[in-house]
């Protein structure tokens, strides 16, 4: 079965850090662009951040640039997004997905997601 399973979520005060974690199976992360999103409460999704396939080339949202680092560890088929400096309205699902470039769509129905809370 090919999947990403999202992890790392949780709930945080402001001005803390989560690590996020993107793990593939049933077929090889490191062929594909990677991209994080996430959803807000009563919002539509937005892109957060993508990873080409070999780590080299990287984009963030302006939101999200100079605080949020993603990253990928191919032998681990594994994508992360460290988010640092967090802030209330970073607070959303946020759900990983492949694709072919950074540019492009996504190539999978979306998944679980894992749920970040950032509240005092």
């Amino acid at each position: 079965q090919l999947q990403v399973v999202e992890s790392g979520g949780g709930l945080v005060q402001p001005g803390n850090s989560l690590r996020l974690s993107c793990a593939a199976s049933g077929f090889t992360l490191g062929y594909y662009a990677v991209g994080w999103f996430r959803q807000a409460p009563g919002k539509e999704r937005e892109g957060v951040s993508c990873i080409n396939n070999s780590g080299d080339n990287t984009i963030y949202a302006a939101s999200v640039k100079g605080r949020f680092t993603i990253s990928r560890d191919n032998a681990k088929n594994t994508v992360y997004l460290q988010m640092n400096s967090l802030k209330p309205e970073d607070t959303g699902v946020y759900y990983c997905a492949r694709k072919w470039v950074c540019l492009g769509d996504t190539l999978d129905a979306w998944g679980q997601g894992t749920l970040v809370t950032v509240s005092s």
